[in-house]
């Protein structure tokens, strides 16, 4: 068994081509994967993680926004089954703060982009999600954030709301770093096969989400639909991204065994289906993401021993 997985560190990433942003922009929950991503690519922007700044807080959040500001809310409770037992620290981060960042963009002539999930939805679809279809969210995570998405259409009509779906960058405690950890740990891994969704990497949807706040008159362009959806291309199970993991560090991919849902019951039903299309993104002009394949080997490429 190699150990190659928990040995690696990041080194250089080579990003993708980023549309230039006149405006400042703002960006919160700056240390996550995706506000890390973000500052990455625009480096000078301002980043302001939970500790710099409380997205529940509107005098606070008025403090750091300004006229012609774009503000990308990155902040997330994103402990999924946690949030069952946590349900108003879900809503405060999820729902509250979405809210105050709409109103306060609003009043001060700031453009608001706040991503959003595909746990909106029921995860019963036989086909990928558009924007327009019917939510339903079976878990408090859900729930929470879809509360956030109500919020911020009602206050600030200039905003935009982009959903996306299993993000990751390969490092840390997302599901890509966690395979390559465990590629150096274990004989095999169990993975689940029965659950279908949008990998995504965090460097492509930060791309993506400064072409959408670089463009002229957007987000809030009467063009723009209020509602996007943005993932890398095509589908895969879980198990079926542990595999390309393995084989994308050099590992055999037989090592990865299916399982099912049932064979590790969580507090938080997942859901079973949760691909979002990418039509509505490429409809408004926005550069479509690649493959996730071709995503997933770029980013296991940045990381070397």
């Amino acid at each position: 068994m190699r150990s190659r997985a928990g040995r690696a560190r990041l080194s250089a990433v080579t990003f993708p081509a980023v549309t230039p942003i006149t405006a400042r922009l703002v960006v919160t929950g700056a240390h996550g994967q995706l506000g890390r991503a973000l500052l990455a690519l625009a480096p000078g922007s301002r980043g302001y993680g939970r500790a710099e700044l409380d997205i529940t807080d509107a005098d606070a959040v008025r403090a750091v926004v300004n006229p012609g500001d774009v503000l990308v809310n990155c902040a997330a409770y994103t402990a999924v089954d946690r949030a069952e037992s946590e349900e108003a620290a879900a809503f405060a981060v999820n729902a509250t703060g979405p809210a105050v960042l709409a109103r306060v963009c609003a009043e001060a002539g700031a453009r608001l982009v706040t991503v959003s999930t595909d746990y909106v939805f029921p995860g019963t679809a036989a086909q990928p999600y558009e924007p327009t279809d019917p939510t339903g969210p079976s878990t408090v995570y859900g729930r929470s954030k879809l509360a956030g998405e109500q919020a911020v259409l009602e206050l600030d009509p200039n905003a935009r709301i982009v959903r996306t779906a299993w993000v990751y960058t390969g490092q840390g405690t997302d599901f890509v770093a966690t395979m390559r950890r465990l590629e150096g740990e274990r004989e095999t891994v169990n993975v689940v096969a029965d659950q279908l969704g949008s990998p995504t990497y965090a460097v492509d949807l930060a791309a993506g989400l400064l072409e959408l706040a670089g463009r002229p008159g957007a987000p809030g362009s009467p063009a723009m639909p209020r509602i996007l959806h943005a993932t890398n291309a095509g589908q895969a199970s879980w198990f079926e991204l542990a595999r390309a993991v393995f084989a994308g560090i050099g590992a055999d991919p037989n090592r990865v065994l299916p399982c099912g849902t049932a064979d590790f019951p969580r507090p938080a039903p997942r859901p079973a289906y949760s691909v979002l299309s990418g039509k509505s993104w490429a409809a408004a002009g926005l550069t479509p993401l690649r493959d996730w394949r071709a995503a997933l080997n770029d980013a296991l490429s940045a990381i070397s021993d």
